[in-house]
């Protein structure tokens, strides 16, 4: 008989000296400003944050608290230091296609400075081109032009009624326009009177009316060209009086910003606008209805005419050092790729380019952007825009509306962006891997992955770079400073997080909290130094506001409510252990697990399975224990059992297959019909071989079990069998540890099913000796004869019915009463 060796307390719990360390408080060490224990993801941030080639964007992949945003950042904030300013960007107005804006790029700095000037620009203008409007010599000309364009219809009329008159007809200006009639003096004749005239005269004065009447309407035909001519001559008039102020003005803007080929190309069209439209500048106020279809072609119209002339400036790159580091808390579509605006107008919405505004892809370009993978992925249109952004390397600013081609009122579409940017997203491993298998642009788009682990190695240069990290902590957070007592504490805690004696967890956010609160507590005590033990005040502190559904439970086992046994011995019987997640509690919770066996045909029905409370891992271990029942007391002969499996009082899903082990021994000791002791609890897997496989949260199992037995009374002989592989693992709290030395309880690693039994039974399991028999009044051997005689039992059941004669074999014959 094989009985597996127990741990002792110092082999579950790595205990750190505060004495093997450097300091005496964190006021002794430097502020770290490396990442702390992340050489692989540090190594690849840096390449992807330096390389320039389209696609080497960084998925920064890794659990919460990692350190991951710090240490992106930190990097990014570097490289961009080395990189140039990109150029400041506004949207102007499109003077040839007002549905168009056009964007500009200037010099950063510079783009405030546009729209400043373009703002002064039209203050002056507003000066000079109605002092150069209301000056003398404009205002003779003008109306000498007036005076020759009145004169001029004038003449050619009064010239065709003089040669009228000499013929007997006179020209008549009527409401309806002007008229040729025979008159006598100074009177016109009437229909009747002309009529009495003899015929020839009549005729003859008939023909010259009508030659009259055709001199008049050519002379009105004129009437449009010299209106034409009219407008021309006060155009140009008004072009010669405007144009020297306003190309001495425009010409002092120009000169700031010569080296610029767009901005001159711009103020070359608000030169010609502005001499087109120098009225805009009077102040004269438009009739009503013309201002009212005035505004509904411009709809911002009563913004005033001359909104046309400002400049939007979306980027404002003043006073950036370096490329920029833009985090959006808030990636959604409109956030990442602009917006456009709009204003109330006549019960409608309307819009103008002053109203663009530019997203984090327009601010980032240059330099790096940062996002939130988990949040870019939950708002509607956005991710696609990202890829669409990054594959075009533009930035398109549309209405959502228009993604999804549903009709929309017609709106701006400004001048797409260019874009030179290094995307960073921040997500779980699980986001990263799902995009890769899901997404077929992803790998294209994100070639590097900065894969930040949760856990490093306690080495004793981690260990120093984990105690400058609180220092660094404590000391930016205003906090107390640390003696190493409080650091060791700290460093124990941190594996117990790892889950690893010989790791720490680098999932800094917990840590860094029980540093604050520990702070607290001392602060409260009026000290001036964090000890241990207000490290461990502040870890109960934590564990007593999250503890209430975890002692109810315990309330509930102790009041006999949750049936679990601690005490005694009972076949096809065994206490298993899962874990429960809480929000930040986790905690195991004892299950009580039976097997019953009868007769039957090889069947292991597990009964959470087919009540679909079984998760596909829980029954694939089922499926697994039934294989190595089969394989290892049945191989020469058929299993003939059926065995029933469950979880008692569980009301719940049940999933893992942690509990293998412990549901293959209830079977054992049914089919052996030997007692397991209660005091025992069981976890681990097993494979098809009886092996015993490692599990996770194996310290909130061993605890679990503990404090059920506490409650109901520890006896010196309760314990927990755990996989031998899971001995590193162990972290266990200080009261259990202090139980083990004192023998009230103990903890077994095995490595197989029949080191378990051995220990739940008290009995040897045996193995097979060179005839292939497990021992006598071994557990196997009981196993196995008790199989055999379910398949002897079957096979008889199954046999034909003995021919009697006269009957053919395998027949029945009827006997009836009579």
């Amino acid at each position: 008989m094989v009985t597996a060796q127990e741990l002792k307390g110092s082999d579950l719990y790595r205990r750190y000296d505060p004495e093997t360390l450097s300091f005496q408080t964190t006021r002794d060490l430097k502020d770290l400003e490396e990442i702390l224990g992340q050489p692989r993801a540090v190594a690849a941030v840096e390449f992807g944050a330096g390389i320039r080639a389209p696609g080497y964007n960084i998925f920064a992949l890794g659990s919460e608290g990692t350190g991951k945003q710090t240490g992106v950042l930190r990097t990014l904030h570097r490289h961009a230091a080395t990189r140039p300013v990109p150029p400041d960007r506004c949207y102007v107005h499109n003077f040839a296609e007002p549905r168009r804006p056009l964007l500009l790029e200037l010099p950063a700095g510079t783009g405030a400075g546009l729209e400043h000037d373009m703002e002064q620009l039209v203050d002056a203008l507003g000066t000079a081109i109605p002092a150069a409007l209301e000056s003398e010599g404009f205002q003779r000309g003008r109306q000498a032009i007036e005076d020759e364009f009145k004169e001029k219809p004038a003449r050619e009329f009064a010239a065709i009624a003089e040669r009228a008159r000499a013929d007997g007809l006179g020209l008549l200006s009527t409401p309806t326009g002007f008229v040729v009639a025979a008159v006598r003096g100074e009177e016109v004749l009437s229909s009747e009177e002309f009529d009495k005239l003899p015929e020839p005269e009549r005729e003859r004065l008939q023909g010259r009316i009508d030659a009259y009447q055709e001199e008049v309407q050519a002379t009105l035909r004129h009437l449009p060209r010299w209106g034409r001519e009219r407008h021309d001559r006060l155009h140009e008039l008004r072009t010669q009086a405007t144009s020297g102020a306003v190309d001495l003005l425009i010409g002092e803007v120009r000169r700031k910003y010569e080296s610029s080929a767009t901005v001159a190309g711009y103020l070359d069209a608000v030169r010609h606008d502005v001499i087109e439209n120098p009225q805009d500048f009077t102040g004269a106020p438009a009739a009503l209805p013309e201002a009212f279809l005035a505004s509904l072609q411009h709809p911002l119209a009563e913004r005033g005419s001359l909104q046309r002339y400002r400049v939007n400036l979306v980027v404002d790159n003043t006073g950036l050092e370096g490329a920029p580091v833009i985090e959006d808390d808030n990636p959604s579509y409109e956030s990442l790729a602009g917006r456009i605006e709009h204003v109330a107008h006549f019960g409608g919405l309307a819009t103008d380019f002053t109203l663009i505004k530019a997203g984090s892809l327009h601010r980032s370009h240059g330099g790096y952007l940062v996002l939130a993978a988990r949040k870019l992925l939950q708002a509607p249109f956005a991710w696609d825009a990202l890829k669409r952004a990054l594959k075009s390397r533009q930035v398109r600013i549309e209405a959502p509306a228009e993604l999804l081609s549903l009709a929309r009122p017609v709106t701006l579409e400004p001048q797409p962006a260019e874009l030179s940017v290094q995307v960073v997203l921040l997500g779980s491993p699980l986001l990263y891997y799902l995009l890769s298998a899901l997404d077929p642009e992803f790998s294209e788009l994100f070639k590097v992955a900065a894969d930040f682990d949760g856990r490093m190695p306690a080495t004793p240069e981690n260990i120093q770079g984990f105690a400058r990290l609180v220092a660094t902590v404590a000391r930016g957070e205003q906090l107390l400073p640390l003696d190493r007592s409080a650091i060791a504490r700290l460093l124990e805690r941190s594996a117990r997080l790892a889950g690893d004696q010989d790791k720490l967890s680098i999932r800094v956010t917990p840590l860094l909290d029980i540093v604050r609160e520990a702070s607290y507590w001392a602060k409260a005590e009026a000290v001036d130094l964090v000890t241990a033990s207000h490290v461990d005040r502040a870890i109960e502190a934590q564990l007593f506001r999250a503890n209430r559904p975890r002692e109810q439970l315990l309330e509930e086992i102790a009041q006999g409510i949750l049936l679990i046994d601690t005490k005694g011995a009972r076949v096809g019987q065994v206490n298993g252990l899962s874990t429960l997640y809480l929000g930040d509690l986790s905690f195991a919770r004892p299950s009580r697990i039976t097997a019953r066996v009868r007769l039957g045909e090889g069947n292991v029905v597990d009964i959470e399975r087919e009540v679909e409370l079984g998760g596909p891992i829980h029954s694939k271990g089922v499926l697994i224990l039934a294989s190595y029942l089969g394989a290892h007391y049945s191989a020469e002969y058929p299993l003939s059992l059926a065995a029933s499996l469950v979880f008692e009082q569980s009301y719940a899903g049940v999933e893992g297959d942690s509990a293998s082990a412990a549901e293959l021994l209830a079977l054992v000791s049914a089919l052996a019909e030997v007692p397991l002791r209660q005091g025992i609890a069981v976890t681990g897997s097993v494979n098809q071989h009886g092996e015993i496989q490692p599990v996770g949260a194996i310290n909130e199992k061993v605890e679990g079990f503990f404090d059920a037995c506490r409650v109901t009374g520890l006896t010196g002989l309760q314990g927990v069998i755990i996989p031998a592989a899971n001995r590193r693992h162990l972290m266990l709290r200080r009261e259990l540890v202090e139980a083990v030395d004192a023998g009230r309880f103990h903890v077994y690693p095995v490595t197989t099913v029949d080191e378990a039994m051995e220990l739940m039974a008290g009995l040897p399991a045996g193995s097979r000796d060179p005839t292939g028999t497990f021992p006598e009044g071994s557990i196997n051997h009981r196993v196995e004869s008790r199989l055999r005689r379910f398949a002897e039992t079957l096979r008889e059941f199954n046999a034909p019915v003995a021919a009697e004669p006269g009957l053919e074999a395998g027949s029945a014959s009827l006997v009836l009463p009579e």
